[in-house]
């Protein structure tokens, strides 16, 4: 197993803010001043939060329901809150497989009590760019048949990787891995104004010490799925992605935005 990487709880952590960002509880002072800081660069970035969140939750429902996908991997899962994937995904069937990969100690020993009892999940901790560590792991081979369809999350995750962690080349990893009909999720944090993807950025480098990546733009987004089929409706602000007709329309993030959409691994040549 691969051993933790240490947190110091003193520092904010994206996963932490992004819980106070949905008005959750499990997060310190720190975290919370860190996002007070990132609410003056991006004042919306509360409505970019909450509609990431229901956009995992829709992806995840069309997957099980409309692609039968009964496999699912969660990379860089984050602390666990309402409707988590393998709430949906188990709703539809209760017999779905769901992996969760963290190394966050926060995340990994609430998300352990929530499925402690759910012998078809668990959560690794793993360094989500560790792939051979993951597909190796005893729960991961348990849970996960890669001779199967399976669908591989990366929602609101990249941003976190700095250039250097190959965002990009990890999720070419793992698309390698998959058969054909299988489905890749990605999204992450845009920006078409260089000023905040650039004070963002910074920011959350100074606040995470360097547990960062960086606010990036469309045209990475759209390079990662340039060998997988494109579902409809396309590569979009995630709030525009099958947004439900009977929720009413959510405020919209305005400064940055979740930009991403869903891929089909085709067959091979």
């Amino acid at each position: 197993m691969a051993k933790q990487k240490h947190v110091d709880l003193s520092v904010p952590s994206a996963a932490r803010m992004y819980d106070w960002l949905l008005g959750g509880s499990n997060n310190f002072e720190v975290d919370r001043e860190a996002c007070r800081l990132l609410l003056e660069i991006a004042p919306t970035s509360r409505e970019l939060a909450l509609n990431n969140r229901l956009f995992l939750q829709r992806v995840v429902r069309v997957l099980a329901e409309e692609h039968g996908m009964r496999q699912f991997i969660d990379f860089g899962s984050g602390l666990p809150t309402q409707r988590n994937v393998h709430q949906i995904a188990q709703e539809v069937d209760p017999e779905a497989h769901v992996v969760y990969i963290d190394n966050d100690p926060v995340v990994l020993a609430l998300g352990q009590s929530l499925l402690d009892e759910n012998d078809n999940t668990a959560i690794l901790p793993v360094d989500m760019t560790d792939t051979d560590t993951i597909f190796a792991h005893e729960d991961f081979t348990r849970l996960i048949d890669f001779t199967e369809p399976v669908a591989a999350l990366f929602v609101s995750v990249l941003h976190c990787l700095p250039d250097s962690a190959g965002p990009k080349e990890l999720v070419e990893r793992v698309v390698d891995k998959l058969r054909p009909g299988s489905f890749v999720v990605v999204c992450q944090l845009v920006s078409d104004d260089p000023e905040v993807r650039d004070d963002v950025t910074e920011l959350m480098r100074v606040q995470t010490h360097g547990n960062w990546g960086r606010v990036r733009e469309k045209a990475d987004v759209e390079e990662i799925f340039k060998n997988l089929v494109v579902e409809e409706p396309g590569l979009v602000d995630v709030t525009d992605w099958r947004p439900d007709s009977e929720l009413q329309q959510r405020q919209r993030s305005i400064e940055w935005t979740e930009y991403g959409g869903l891929g089909k691994v085709p067959p091979r040549e």
